[in-house]
């Protein structure tokens, strides 16, 4: 299914319920008194993230939604039925952003979070409540407020582990059919992967990771050329980035070198968001099979030292599945002891509070 990963909706509260003029009306009861009852509250709209999906293409056909109203008040000082909920439920990732005034509203970062985005109208009041002593029967009632509407952009970013940076044909979908058992689209032409593909990586049972395979990226992607805007806004989230390099380009295709592109790659995330060059990233010279086994390997190292490249780097050949396997080890072992340190904070912290 293709990624739809940016949709806007329009949301509207049901409306409160109005509050009910009536009187007590019983046989020898000739002074019944007013027992209009209130209209009922209006349903509000919630956005809830759901694990199952992992697309917004289902708003391309519905956009506008809408809670129930809340029910008229009756007599004998009846409440009015508040309106049900509207639920709108989307993929977990999703930001929500309030079309109006720009400004986010919440981020759906977990199965089963709900964030309000229009609240329901409150119910109006029946006469019960207007009866004083100059006034034993109110002819007066209130009707209820209307609930809230507004324009939301629903943002999809994909909850990944290890996002791949790479050039167009780097060989990055490659990479992910080698290590996963996702099977993203492949061929020898720029943007092959024009959607997101997720793949599954389970090193040993109980021991996996998600990585993603994201569209390559060009100069000129932070401004928006190419498929550069939807590839950084998906990599924004992973916790370590892998970043490809074809170590043996084409003749015809990318005419930088393997240096220059890493370093072009490099100022496109500085001025999309300086914050995503502090991210972990390995570097992983693809497509060795190429060349000779010596002459890939000396290539290699004359890539890194011109780099001068000091985090962990390999060589690897994606599509003979060659030296994939060791990165996604490391891979693991990362992620493992990133989960360690993260327990032992919280250890820490947890023993500060008490102390305190």
């Amino acid at each position: 299914m293709k990624l739809v990963d940016e949709v806007e909706i329009t949301v509207t509260a049901g409306n409160g319920g109005n509050g009910c003029i009536a009187f007590r009306r019983e046989k020898f009861i000739p002074l019944g008194g007013p027992n209009g009852g209130d209209g009922g509250n209006g349903g509000d709209v919630w956005v809830q993230a759901d694990e199952n999906l992992n697309t917004l293409v289902d708003f391309r056909h519905e956009t506008r939604f809408k809670a129930q109203r809340g029910e008229n008040g009756m007599g004998s000082q009846m409440y009015g039925k508040a309106g049900e909920d509207r639920i709108i439920v989307v993929p977990v990732g999703t930001v929500v952003h309030n079309l109006g005034t720009d400004e986010i509203i919440g981020d759906l970062t977990e199965h089963g979070q709900r964030l309000l985005v229009a609240k329901g109208g409150v119910g109006g009041l029946g006469n019960m409540h207007f009866k004083s002593s100059v006034n034993r029967t109110p002819r007066r009632a209130t009707s209820g407020t209307d609930g809230e509407e507004r324009g939301l952009r629903l943002e999809l970013k994909l909850l990944a582990d290890v996002g791949l940076l790479g050039f167009p044909n780097a060989g990055k979908s490659t990479f992910v059919r080698a290590v996963s058992a996702a099977t993203p689209k492949v061929a020898d032409y720029p943007f092959t992967t024009l959607y997101p593909n997720l793949g599954v990586v389970s090193v040993e049972p109980g021991r996996s990771f998600v990585i993603a395979d994201i569209p390559g990226l060009i100069e000129g992607a932070a401004d928006g050329a190419g498929l550069g805007s939807l590839f950084l806004r998906h990599v924004q989230r992973t916790r370590l980035l892998l970043h490809l390099v074809d170590i043996a380009p084409m003749e015809g295709g990318i005419e930088a070198t393997p240096a220059e592109q890493v370093r072009a790659i490099e100022n496109e995330l500085r001025k999309y968001d300086p914050a995503m060059l502090e991210k972990p990233r390995w570097l992983v010279l693809n497509k060795a099979d190429l060349m000779f086994e010596d002459e890939a390997r000396a290539m290699a190292e004359s890539v890194v030292a011109e780099l001068g490249w000091t985090q962990p780097w390999y060589l690897v050949s994606a599509i003979g599945r060659e030296g994939t396997r060791p990165i996604m080890l490391a891979v693991q072992t990362f992620f493992d002891r990133m989960r360690e340190d993260e327990l032992e904070a919280a250890k820490d912290a947890a023993h500060a509070s008490g102390d305190a």
